[in-house]
């Protein structure tokens, strides 16, 4: 296989932009770094594209790498032979290499195995020949009692489950069936307990083409049956099958024949139906889980990259009852100012007392916004909280912000080292405040599984979504950029080419040589080579530091470049602190082309320095619409249908969004309310953090249930 061309077809991009992505990872250079700082190699590429191309590459290499191994397995027992070595080299999946090595792999004791044992294989070729004889003449001499053949119908028996066995092998025929499968069996589902209550309800006598299923009902057939809810089954059209089978191998009418036929009946019930009802689950299991990881990564990519709230003093309220709810106030740059319990909700429900020391604190600190944290008590504490800040002075926003993770975060050893002198509630609430200030800073230290913004989560598996949704955080982390002398050990470990023992090295370097004032100062910590810092170079920041450049996206190895371009075009490295905005005109004036021959860079990587001198630092999340923050909360009763309302999509799933319109409780945009369009997905219309005109369609209170349309708004 020419792995190369085949990424090329399937990806339908250049074989060079292949060829030389290929040799970018095989260098050991990051998805980031690839994607920021070699955009002339991959032909500009993005991450997303170039992670996909990277996983499709191991698979693969691995795919290779197993012919090989099978191919070298059957040639060394005598087996090979052209067809074999041809059907190998034409496999396209690891499945179908494994269903073609099936015949030679050795095996536990099957009933074919020991019909071999007792020497009826002879027997079995026989009946498979079909000639017009007489079986039981033929059997009575294979009977033989110390090898435990007592009678002819031993004989045939046992040769019959030779039979039965090679058809099982037939790497052509299964094949052939498995098409079958997965394009016309239908997967079924039935209640172990019809009397019980349970949220399967809709599952108890369901039946669907498992070529269309969606992803959520798979995945959630899958839990009802670990749950022991359900009872799931593959049922296929028997009579195509069993017809498939017999075509193949019963070529005559006579005794021998109808041996054989026997033989494809027993071989599908007892040995292929079993496997193939197997595969199939655990092919449409993995598409499923694919898909689900896909969804829950889109959302956790929207999600780090909302727009901060900066320049704004915060409190982060965490809402509880019996203990009370935990409250902190931080800085705009997220240092802890104050702290304190209040008791606003049952059973205290000290409104009063709660009021005083919220008010106290927004003008002792000058609070800007509140983030309310969406867990227990969240609705009273939401109505406290909007109560609250109609008596200040100050205008002061709030907004609900997802707990999702917090507690993981508060109980952890990062917190614990973060804030020594705080019980878990009070980490927690500096969590909410600074989630709402800078969610990508806040987030990166939470397990991105424990985020919660995807679909059946906990039913991934561990290792591919971690793999997944860490390639988001460092995707988002590197687009933005750290500040070198700020960033915490989580948000460095991100960074590009760093690890986080070299993320700890740095602040430990940090900490005892203060601030970092130039970009080649981070060759001296400790374990960070030359191929780390040109991995992580370009992003890091440094504000105020020695060379206005360190403050950019533009790379160390692109400087002289870039002090090139700024002469050309009457500009010096001085002028690079405010701002250029006028550059891009006077390198428009001049001819990209040209800048680019005589710069010897490529023009877009010139692009790239242009845009970064024109706005230094730039920030991606700035240009996206700032969150939605509410000074007044409303009720689930006080909505009515037809009413139209400003949400933001807290969640986006197979089969919509959920959006919050400040009543607490999130309505359902379904998929076929999103747009006038047919979409397969809500992701093709709509994302985490939007900002959504959307009109009530119905309101269940008692359920807790709210649906909404974005249709004809």
């Amino acid at each position: 296989m020419d792995i190369l061309k085949q990424l090329a077809d399937e990806f339908n991009i250049r074989s060079n932009q292949v060829n030389n992505t290929v040799k970018l990872i095989d260098e050991g250079n990051t998805i980031p770094f690839i994607s920021r700082y070699r955009k002339e190699m991959t032909g500009g590429l993005d991450d997303q594209l170039l992670r996909e191309l990277s996983e499709r590459l191991s698979y693969l290499r691995n795919l290779e790498s197993r012919k090989a191994e099978v191919l070298q397995l059957i040639e060394s027992g005598g087996n090979l032979n052209e067809k074999i070595s041809a059907d190998l080299e034409k496999a396209k999946t690891l499945a179908e290499v494994e269903d073609i090595y099936r015949p030679f792999k050795p095996k536990r004791k099957t009933r074919a195995g020991v019909a071999i044992e007792k020497g009826l294989s002879p027997l079995a070729d026989i009946i498979l020949a079909q000639k017009n004889i007489s079986v039981s003449d033929e059997a009575i001499r294979f009977v033989d009692e110390e090898k435990g053949v007592a009678t002819s119908e031993d004989a045939v028996s046992g040769a019959l489950d030779i039979i039965s066995e090679i058809i099982s092998d037939d790497a052509d025929l299964r094949k052939k069936l498995y098409a079958e499968y997965s394009g016309y069996a239908y997967i079924v589902s039935v209640a172990v307990d019809e009397n019980a209550d349970t949220v399967y309800r809709n599952y108890y006598n369901y039946r669907e083409l498992a070529s269309k299923i969606p992803p959520h009902r798979l995945l959630a057939l899958d839990r009802g049956e670990r749950e022991q809810a359900l009872k799931v089954s593959i049922e296929p059209d028997e009579q195509r099958v069993l017809k498939y089978i017999t075509k193949a191998y019963v070529k005559s009418d006579n005794e021998c024949g109808r041996l054989v036929r026997t033989a494809c009946e027993d071989s599908y019930k007892r040995l292929l139906h079993p496997s193939l009802e197997r595969r199939l689950r655990n092919d449409l299991t993995e598409k499923s889980c694919d898909s689900s990881i896909h969804t829950f990564s889109d959302n956790l990519r929207q999600l780090l990259m909302q727009p901060p709230v900066r320049n704004s003093v915060a409190i982060g309220f965490d809402p509880g009852y019996r203990t009370g709810c935990k409250v902190a106030v931080v800085d705009s740059t997220g240092k802890v100012l104050d702290t304190a319990v209040v008791y606003p909700t049952p059973p205290k429900k000290d409104i009063k007392g709660a009021g005083e020391t919220i008010k106290k604190l927004i003008e002792k600190h000058k609070v800007d916004i509140i983030a309310v944290g969406n867990g227990t008590a969240s609705h009273e504490s939401e109505e406290f909280i909007a109560d609250v800040i109609k008596s200040v002075d100050r205008k002061v926003s709030y907004m609900v912000v997802s707990e999702a993770g917090a507690s993981v975060y508060s109980a952890s050893k990062l917190a614990a080292e973060e804030f020594p002198d705080y019980d878990v509630s009070l980490r927690s609430a500096v969590s909410i405040a600074r989630r709402l200030q800078d969610p990508l800073a806040e987030l990166v230290k939470i397990d991105p599984k424990a985020i919660g913004v995807g679909q059946y989560q906990h039913d991934m598996p561990p290792a591919k979504l971690s793999a997944a949704l860490g390639g988001v955080v460092e995707d988002s982390v590197n687009s933005v950029g750290v500040d070198l002398n700020t960033a915490s050990v989580s948000l460095l470990g991100y960074v590009s080419g760093i690890n986080a023992s070299v993320a700890k090295n740095i602040v430990t370097y940090r900490e005892e040589n203060g601030a970092f004032t130039d970009r080649k100062e981070l060759l001296k910590v400790s374990k960070l080579g030359k191929k780390a810092f040109e991995q992580c170079a370009g992003f890091m920041r440094i504000h105020g530091g020695k060379c206005p450049l360190d403050n950019t996206s533009v790379h160390p190895e692109s400087y002289k470049a870039a002090e090139a371009l700024l002469l050309k075009c009457g500009f010096s490295l001085e002028n690079i602190s405010g701002g250029i905005p006028s550059i891009k005109e006077k390198t428009k004036e001049i001819g990209m082309k040209k800048l680019s021959d005589e710069l010897g860079i490529g023009e877009m990587t010139l692009a790239d320095i242009v845009s970064e001198l024109a706005k230094p630092g730039r920030d991606p999340r700035d240009e996206l619409p700032p969150p939605l923050l509410r000074t007044d909360i409303a009720d689930i009763n006080s909505l009515k249908p037809g009413m139209i309302l400003d949400g933001t999509v807290r969640n986006v799933i197979d089969f919509g969004a959920f959006v919050d319109i400040g009543v607490h409780q999130d309505g359902l945009v379904h998929i076929s309310q999103i747009c006038d369009k047919y979409i397969k997905h809500p992701l093709e219309a709509v994302k985490v953090g939007d900002i959504v005109k959307v009109k009530v369609l119905d309101i269940d209170p008692a359920k807790k249930r709210i649906s909404l349309t974005m249709k004809g708004i």
